[in-house]
């Protein structure tokens, strides 16, 4: 599967959203230890502004505010980067695009698929795409279970999982043997991986730190095979 580079950009789409927000993700972006560019940084407030907008029409995300968007849901996947391995990633249950939109955005280098059975939420992630000229992703709208095998990635993630052992039993045959595959999650799952008839398949589970974020987020990291 080839996917066309994503061209650099300097125009704004919409109404650019308040100053604070700039601000917040700047901030953010600085806590989390990464070196994101000023055309990058913008295609993040314009991600930001264009799901607030989708977002009272369409119910994307239970999140209304703009600045709590920035904590819960843009800095929340950029604090899964450093745990991530490109170049192709495959993001189960992207929703409104998190987080393989937000890893597109901070990694034009590498290939995103972001895959969902809802179609509703892909019109919106197609909107992003095609506003913010995203080359770098793919947009399926199919269930993981119909999604083909023939094409491993590098990273499998996703934030929609109820449990590890399903991230596990229909993300693992979609990972390289050398890849990674991960879940996201708000507190240790500590019951979920207790009950696993195979606990060996944890590999680790590391706390994020998310700037702004007073809850705890983990992210496990599961044996592919």
């Amino acid at each position: 599967m080839a996917f066309a580079r994503r061209i650099k950009h300097n125009k704004s789409h919409g109404n650019r959203p308040p100053p604070a927000i700039d601000q917040q993700l700047a901030d953010g972006i600085l806590a989390l230890g990464l070196a994101l560019d000023e055309a990058v940084q913008q295609d993040l407030r314009d991600f930001v502004n264009l799901l607030t907008k989708w977002n009272r029409v369409y119910n994307l995300t239970s999140v209304r505010k703009p600045q709590d968007m920035v904590t819960r849901h843009i800095l929340d996947s950029l604090a899964a980067l450093p745990y991530v391995r490109g170049p192709r990633i495959l993001d189960i249950g992207t929703g409104a695009g998190l987080p393989g939109l937000v890893l597109a955005l901070a990694r034009p280098e590498w290939d995103v698929v972001v895959l969902d059975s809802s179609n509703k939420k892909l019109r919106f992630v197609r909107q992003v795409v095609a506003e913010l000229e995203l080359g770098n992703v793919q947009v399926e709208h199919v269930r993981i279970e119909d999604y083909p095998h023939a094409e491993k990635f590098d990273t499998v993630i996703s934030r929609a999982f109820s449990s590890v052992q399903d991230m596990y039993d229909q993300g693992a045959p979609h990972c390289k043997p050398d890849g990674v595959l991960l879940a996201m999650k708000g507190v240790y799952p500590v019951t979920e991986i207790e009950s696993l008839p195979d606990p060996g398949i944890v590999k680790a589970v590391h706390r994020l730190q998310v700037p702004g974020l007073d809850a705890e987020r983990h992210i496990v990291e599961i044996q592919t095979g």
